[in-house]
């Protein structure tokens, strides 16, 4: 398994931010490759099938304040983190890593949301396990991480049995994808990201 923390992705025509190693919390390994993307057309129908039109209720930004020449864009946020263990394999060790690893991207997920929906607008995220939104009620449609990673990043997979395998270009299968998306001016959202600490 490589050794580097870099990112091997090529942006797609639908990037806005390029793959950027990120730190949610000082002092810590737990890095965060991440993106910014305007929602491509091929994956609008999964979104919409996942989320229906939920994203057009909008919270109230906590100012008050409202601007309607806005130009409001879905967003899609893929995230990936190096695993210390490659995740096709199987036994404790794996399901903790896997445990510690959404741990960290619930944590990132819910603030990078809490503070896009602070601003007024939607924003939610999959959680990796079950495939469903975590933020927005009423949705019971998985959304498929891996389709969502060959789509905007260009990554590949392969099949195991009946799951498809994420492979990582620098990490191979030692890597656990997980997607955030938003309904949002582009900048508020690359602003957001850009107050991460970078690897």
């Amino acid at each position: 398994m490589p050794t580097s923390n870099a990112t091997t992705s090529t942006p797609t025509s639908s990037t806005i931010v390029p793959t950027r190693m990120l730190l949610q919390k000082q002092g810590t390994d737990n890095g965060i490759e991440c993106s910014l993307h305007h929602l491509p057309r091929p994956l609008l129908r999964e979104f919409r099938h996942v989320f229906q039109d939920e994203y057009l209720n909008q919270p109230r930004r906590l100012d008050g304040k409202v601007n309607p020449r806005e130009e409001l864009s879905l967003l899609a946020i893929p995230t990936n983190q190096r695993a210390r263990e490659d995740l096709v394999a199987i036994g404790d060790h794996i399901e903790e890593e896997k445990d510690r690893l959404l741990n960290v991207f619930i944590s990132f997920g819910r603030d990078l949301c809490e503070r896009i929906r602070g601003f007024g607008y939607w924003a939610d995220f999959i959680d990796p396990c079950s495939g469903l939104p975590m933020m927005t009620q009423n949705c019971n449609k998985v959304y498929s991480e891996v389709d969502g990673m060959e789509c905007l990043l260009n990554y590949k997979s392969y099949n195991a049995g009946f799951c498809k395998i994420l492979t990582h270009p620098a990490w191979g299968s030692a890597v656990y994808p997980a997607t955030i998306f938003a309904h949002c001016p582009a900048q508020v959202a690359s602003e957001i990201l850009g107050s991460y600490t970078s690897l």
